[in-house]
């Protein structure tokens, strides 16, 4: 019983961790990525679509992403996505392909930047502490079948593995500030 509780709020502090190192991929560090454009949805036919399933994403150079859409006709509509994205990118159409060249990040744009990397491994690391908390609720809830040091054990084992997961966002985000800050 205890080792479900604790399973699960792995499990959930393993989804969280992710969702952080996917939302930082979306951030524009200067250097191009895939990441940045294959989420943005286009119109397709009536449906919105993610970019990746409506053609190939490359970074042919370090600061462009060259998209080559499966179907020429559908360049038009990919084009208005990225604008319409507020990505700041600007999608140059040659006819077969979508070149978009990266702008390199005046020093202004790389402090907001960080702060928005501050922000997002804040709300995780709040996320993190809401699971250990949700996982302390379980844990009462079964404390009459345990005396008060097994409670207490098991307590001091979800904190740390706590404290584990906080110092993985930590890490992910003084990465990334790197990344960003780097020129």
């Amino acid at each position: 019983m205890v080792d479900e509780i604790i399973k699960t709020m792995q499990g959930k502090m393993d989804k969280t961790v992710d969702a952080l190192k996917k939302d930082f991929s979306t951030i524009r560090t200067g250097k191009a990525n895939p990441m940045m454009v294959e989420d943005v949805r286009v119109d397709y036919y009536g449906t919105l679509t993610p970019l990746n399933q409506l053609g190939k994403i490359a970074v042919p150079e370090p600061r462009m992403i060259l998209i080559t859409p499966f179907e020429k006709g559908m360049l038009k509509d990919i084009e208005k996505a990225i604008f319409a994205a507020g990505l700041g990118l600007t999608p140059n159409n040659d006819g077969s392909s979508i070149r978009i060249n990266i702008p390199e990040l005046t020093g202004e744009r790389r402090k907001e930047l960080a702060k928005v990397v501050k922000s997002k491994a804040e709300d995780k690391k709040v996320a993190i502490r809401n699971i250990r908390r949700d996982a302390n609720d379980d844990l009462k809830k079964h404390q009459a079948e345990l005396s008060q040091d097994e409670m207490k054990g098991h307590q001091d084992k979800i904190q740390k593995i706590t404290d584990s997961y906080i110092a993985k966002i930590s890490d992910l985000e003084k990465e990334k500030e790197k990344e960003i800050t780097t020129v």
